[in-house]
């Protein structure tokens, strides 16, 4: 496995970096009081080639390799302190455009593809109901066949991006009694009758990122919108996981590379006691202990990276960097934010909201309790 960059993308990652810092330095903070999705900057980056990255481009996209994807998104984490706006491209990505690229017809690829790759439209991911999170199994809503169509029923919550996306990937089950093997997946449009978002939620952290609940209300849902075939929700769903748990934080990797270097800026700065505070121990190890844990972070993300760009299975492996990039970015954070004393809990400085927007990693795409269960499993625990 070489994790070496080519100089094509080292130039590629610094066009990012550079487009980042020029383009989508907004007014962060008051965005994040608003809780104010930047819909401008999503455009910005759909125009840039951003939002489709690892898409054909026959269907929109640039046509980006797995690794160059992942350098991409790094860089963007890097380059862009708005990690609302971060996660809901991943979000877009990994858990809208990808089921429809793996799983739909050839009509649904050409149809939805080229709208969500530039931006026009969004897209949201329907899994998680308020009795169904991590217990995908347990998911109430239900879809029966009725003439050329499905009419749907049921709740969804944490549907991120729900109260601005234009369409949603939605699970529902055609057979109740077949439990698990009944769940199905469609795609459902936002001007569908019986389509509502119901509220946006207030969250701690990423408050860029619009959250809301998702009711569907004898929906109707053109035949074609199924999304694969009857029954094979499950499997389509554990494939998007599979690659959003493996690639969803890899713009956590610049964010933290970015941390890091603020922190060591400031220590060398710093005066205390007649001395830079990085001369003292317990300040150098904690910028020692930030290193270490980008670099275990970002190879950890670049093997989930390697594994998929060469067609193999990666659940346990996606499991881990979830887990571990998740664990790491916050205590980083909370390193960062002891580094400035006073100063990183002042909101200007902007390290509180950084550890505000990481502790939404730990939840999301699976908590960590469940990646834990996941990769014992695999170890045959």
């Amino acid at each position: 496995m070489d994790f070496s960059w080519t100089e094509e993308q080292i130039q590629f990652r610094e066009k990012i970096v550079k487009f980042a810092q020029q383009e989508l330095q907004s007014n962060l903070i008051d965005l994040d009081w608003r809780e104010e999705f930047n819909r401008e900057s999503w455009e910005k980056c759909g125009k840039f080639g951003l939002i489709g990255l690892p898409i054909p481009e026959h269907y929109g996209g640039t046509g980006t390799d797995i690794l160059t994807t992942i350098c991409a998104l790094e860089a963007l984490g890097y380059g862009c302190k708005d990690n609302g706006l971060i996660f809901a491209i991943n979000a877009h990505i990994w858990a809208g455009e990808i089921p429809i690229l793996t799983f739909g017809t050839e009509a649904q690829k050409q149809k939805y593809l080229p709208k969500l790759c530039s931006g026009e439209f969004i897209g949201a991911h329907g899994a998680s109901e308020p009795e169904a999170g991590s217990d995908i199994y347990n998911l109430k809503t239900t879809a029966k066949i009725q003439g050329d169509k499905y009419i749907l029923n049921g709740v969804k919550n944490w549907v991120t991006n729900g109260p601005v996306a234009d369409l949603y990937i939605v699970f529902a089950n055609v057979a109740p009694e077949k439990g698990k093997r009944g769940i199905t997946g469609f795609i459902v449009e936002k001007d569908f009758a019986g389509v509502a978002i119901n509220r946006k939620i207030s969250k701690m952290g990423l408050r860029t990122t619009q959250l809301g609940e998702l009711f569907l209300e004898n929906c109707e849902v053109p035949s074609e919108n199924r999304l694969g075939q009857e029954g094979s929700g499950l499997a389509i769903f554990n494939h998007s996981m599979e690659w959003e748990r493996g690639f969803i934080l890899a713009s956590a990797i610049g964010t933290m590379e970015r941390l890091l270097e603020s922190c060591i800026q400031y220590a060398r700065k710093r005066q205390q006691f007649g001395q830079s505070i990085g001369k003292f121990q317990l300040v150098s190890s904690k910028i020692v202990d930030m290193k270490m844990r980008l670099e275990t972070a970002r190879a950890l993300l670049y093997k989930v990276g390697w594994l998929k760009n060469n067609k193999k299975t990666a659940i346990m492996e996606a499991a881990m960097a979830k887990l571990y990039i998740s664990e790491s970015w916050v205590q980083s954070c909370l390193d960062a934010i002891q580094i400035h004393g006073g100063y990183g809990y002042l909101t200007e400085l902007e390290l509180e909201r950084e550890l505000r927007d990481a502790l939404g990693s730990k939840l999301y795409s699976g908590t960590s309790e469940i990646q834990y269960q996941i990769i014992a499993q695999f170890m045959g625990l």
